[in-house]
């Protein structure tokens, strides 16, 4: 059988199939093949097929799913996506912080948890917002997993807190114009990039020539929400769509690695 459209390539697997932990067969059964079932969950990112309805090609849709809730709880997608990043991150030029709201459907409420989960009430229903802080090239480094009414600049300590190193220079929206950030930013020896907030009664100088590379961040999430998995929260557990939106990330460093090569 072909490769479907989605799956890995030949160049991408070779890549990415060293770092997956070897699987051992149960009860006398041999283990799925890795690849196999891998592509299986970047099916499901990105149609966001239900499990249940998973294309036959890709094997028993629980097989998939069982080896999709191990890797998440073993943390395996995690190191991936970190592997991957230490692997590319060639230069600390600047960095880029923002933040998308996810709308979660009916079918992601009701898990054990409450706001452990990362659903927040809006207007509009249930909400989760990713907060993302990208390289220069507009490519993922890590993400906090929040609540959707949580402001942005709550959400700056931890993903300065990222095990990645320091920029020269880190560009944001007015979302995180904040004299602590600001503060924070130019302690650590980094030139903040973010215009100030309308009615300010001390104005901040920007570099606006350097703030429009910022628009890298907003493609990186056009691209992440064309995986349909991650642009609608059905995921009840904030594991399973933190796992998912590690996957997808991946996805993009490695088409990323590819393209270079």
């Amino acid at each position: 059988m072909g490769i479907a459209r989605g799956d890995l390539t030949d160049r991408e697997w070779a890549m990415i199939g060293p770092l997956l932990p070897p699987e051992r067969g149960r009860w006398a059964r041999p283990a799925g093949d890795n690849r196999l079932f891998l592509n299986g969950m970047l099916h499901v990112l990105r149609v966001d097929c239900p499990w249940r309805d998973i294309h036959e090609r890709y094997g028993r849709w629980n097989s998939v799913y069982v080896r999709f809730r191990r890797w998440a709880e073993q943390g395996v997608r995690d190191a991936l996506l970190q592997t991957l990043v230490d692997l590319g991150v060639t230069d600390n030029w600047q960095r880029m912080v923002d933040s998308t709201v996810v709308r979660a459907h009916s079918q992601a409420t009701g898990a054990k948890g409450g706001s452990l989960e990362a659903f927040g009430r809006s207007r509009g229903g249930f909400t989760s917002k990713i907060h993302v802080r990208c390289d220069n090239q507009g490519r993922s480094l890590g993400f906090i997993l929040t609540r959707g009414q949580v402001s942005d600049y709550k959400a700056t300590d931890a993903l300065m807190k990222l095990p990645v190193p320091n920029p020269r220079a880190m560009l944001a929206d007015r979302g995180y114009d904040s004299d602590s950030f600001r503060q924070d930013l130019l302690i650590h020896g980094i030139l903040p990039v973010i215009p100030s907030r309308k009615g300010r009664s001390t104005p901040q100088n920007t570099d606006w020539r350097r703030y429009r590379d910022r628009n890298r961040i907003e493609r990186m999430f056009n691209r992440l929400k064309q995986m349909r998995r991650i642009a609608t929260r059905y995921d009840k557990t904030a594991l399973s769509f933190i796992s998912f939106r590690n996957l997808a990330t991946a996805r993009l460093w490695i088409r990323s690695f590819v393209n270079v090569a």
